[in-house]
């Protein structure tokens, strides 16, 4: 958790591993023309932001120049709490109603690798934030260079919609190679393979659940309040949208819970074959020492060398003692097999 931004100072701070440069990615579109623009020097787009009757959608890739995000967020009304919510890489997932704009702060899950995502949306603009440059929203640029199903022609809060369903389509991808992966994991712990290896792959599993949950779970309660909410960011034309995002928002949660009762099974299916796995060590020990205890009791017996012990002088001794032995060993190792100890 990013500290830095929570004490007594107008100074923004971030705090991460991912310093990627930043760029901004501007469209600025309406129903009969839209504009394209990218640029690393924010005094260049101002003018395109300012352009009535448009609708701009601003993508900030890169988070390490502060001031960059300050006089971004400067620009829209964006107020200072909410800009240290967006530097704090680690914030919790939410989503917030303010009196000019909406924010929600989500996750983007690239392969292994897991990156912040906020969107701020107001009346005629939509700003999303990123860490680095990911896959995300590549697909609803297109949509909206091509217009597709007149995506131009429909209010900032449409675009909302369509932004949060992109993330969305995101967790319900990384739920279903969860699955997959579980489902797979238990044909492994049927098959007996290496306890060590199963181990190491049902705690990076377990931690990619985590992660999934604390991302979903905070979105799905917050959700619901903002379709119900009275803001007039969200029209009612596109409330059919929201109740659409919502049911998948609820699949996720649904696969996320599924996800937990079989992560909970298998971690109980593995520390049920490790506990067979010690019992079947334990017994074949158990068979050894049953063994061997007889024949231990005779070399202690013969180790004694006394002058009066017969068996000392005797000229077959040594050998009528391991014959000895040899016929103890295995008709205790034959009783066993009769009991059926394996």
């Amino acid at each position: 958790m990013n500290t830095k931004n929570n004490l007594l100072t107008d100074r923004l701070s971030y705090d991460s591993e991912n310093m990627a440069p930043t760029r901004l990615h501007l469209f600025s579109y309406n129903a009969n023309d839209i504009d394209e623009h990218i640029e690393n020097d924010l005094q260049i787009l101002i003018p395109e932001t300012e352009r009535p009757d448009y609708i701009h959608w601003l993508q900030i890739c890169g988070l390490q120049n502060t001031t960059d995000i300050q006089n971004i967020c400067t620009h829209f009304g964006i107020n200072f709490l909410v800009m240290q919510d967006i530097l704090n890489p680690n914030h919790p997932c939410k989503i917030e109603e303010y009196e000019k704009f909406n924010i929600v702060i989500a996750k983007y899950f690239d392969k292994e690798k897991e990156s912040q995502v906020s969107i701020v949306q107001g009346e005629n603009f939509i700003l999303t934030f990123m860490e680095y440059e990911t896959p995300a929203f590549r697909g609803i640029e297109n949509a909206l260079r091509n217009n597709i199903l007149k995506i131009r022609t429909r209010p900032s809060d449409y675009l909302l919609t369509v932004l949060l369903n992109d993330l969305v389509t995101n967790f319900i991808s990384v739920s279903a190679q969860i699955d997959n992966s579980l489902e797979d994991l238990e044909s492994e712990l049927l098959l007996e393979k290496s306890a060590y290896e199963i181990g190491i792959e049902i705690q990076t599993l377990r931690r990619r659940y985590l992660l999934l949950k604390r991302t979903v779970l905070p979105l799905k309660e917050q959700y619901s309040r903002l379709i119900r909410s009275d803001s007039p960011l969200i029209h009612k034309t596109n409330r059919a949208f929201f109740n659409d995002l919502n049911d998948h928002i609820n699949y996720v949660a649904q696969n996320i819970e599924i996800c937990r009762e079989t992560l909970s099974s298998l971690v109980d299916l593995y520390i049920s074959n490790n506990d067979l796995r010690m019992n079947s060590i334990m017994k074949r020990l158990t068979i050894v020492s049953t063994i061997f205890i007889p024949l231990t009791f005779l070399a202690g017996v013969w180790g004694m060398n006394f002058d009066n012990m017969p068996e000392l002088n005797w000229q077959y001794g040594y050998i009528a003692a391991w014959l000895l032995m040899a016929c103890i060993g295995v008709g205790v190792y034959i009783f066993l097999k009769t009991k059926k100890w394996k």
